[in-house]
């Protein structure tokens, strides 16, 4: 920056003209900084859900169903977003069941509850982005019968938002994009449960790191670089970032949730036309 610009905007904006600015970005963008070579993938677990991979080339999604950018550490990225993940889970445990206590949920109920493969969940609370641009797309479970109990719901909860995700894993395979390797952040980071299951469905390895605080974590390693006390982003990286959990994928429940992924693919175009 311009030594005149700089003092230009300290006068404007009232602060000392020592004060450094250094360029940040969006916080998914900010917050999948880690992400830096290519086969890495990031699943963030927040209100949203957003899976971000890097490239070192840049790729456009045929339908523009992936928003594709330049990344921070100089090559590109694309990213899928859908609008409710955790957001449905907040909604299931604390606006259903008016609890907030998430490790009985997940960890117990939803841990001992039996693999269903004809129970589903559409985790279109509030529309879709990725895959489908629909603000009237609408969730749904699918499949109950008088058998199933609380537990069963909360873990179709789980696999729906899952499913949803690896719908922008898909897109972002066809891209030509490889990975083998994802790690998550944000609140559902937290649940051993939830990172097994994303293992399992995405059938790859899933690594939480030293920090679940995405995006806050991201900025610091930015200002850090941009400071000049990293010479890029990909040796801040190296240098800050640590993983400290890793699942693999569970080769008895691979083929189960690929079989029930297909029929989760089915289910928005076949519901659509209901509301049409």
């Amino acid at each position: 920056m311009y030594r005149k610009d700089k003092k230009n905007i300290a006068q404007k904006y009232g602060f000392n003209e020592e004060v450094k600015i250094i360029a940040g970005g969006g916080d998914q963008a900010t917050g999948a900084v880690g992400v830096v070579k290519d086969g890495v993938l990031s699943v963030a677990l927040g209100t949203s859900g957003v899976v971000f991979a890097n490239s070192s080339s840049y790729r456009a999604e045929s339908e523009a169903r992936l928003h594709s950018f330049c990344h921070a550490n100089g090559g590109y990225h694309q990213m899928g977003v859908m609008l409710s993940a955790a957001g449905a889970l907040k909604w299931w445990i604390e606006g259903v069941n008016k609890s907030k206590d998430y490790t009985y949920f997940v960890e117990e109920e939803a841990k001992n509850s039996k693999f269903d493969e004809k129970l589903l969940f559409l985790s279109y609370l509030t529309g879709e982005r990725t895959p489908h641009n629909d603000p009237d797309a609408r969730g749904a479970f699918i499949g109950l019968n008088i058998q199933h109990e609380r537990s069963d719901m909360t873990r179709s909860v789980l696999e729906g938002i899952t499913f949803g995700l690896k719908d922008s894993l898909e897109l972002i395979k066809g891209t030509g994009v490889c990975t083998d390797t994802i790690r998550v952040s944000g609140g559902g980071a937290k649940s051993n449960l939830w990172k097994q299951m994303i293992a399992d469905i995405f059938n790859l390895k899933v690594e939480t790191i030293n920090s679940t605080e995405g995006p806050a974590f991201g900025a610091a390693i930015l200002a850090a670089v941009g400071d000049g006390y990293f010479s890029s982003v990909d040796e801040a990286c190296e240098k800050l970032i640590q993983v400290i959990d890793t699942k693999y994928p569970n080769s008895r429940n691979i083929d189960f949730y690929e079989k029930k992924y297909q029929k989760f693919k089915k289910l928005y175009p076949l519901l659509k036309k209901i509301e049409e």
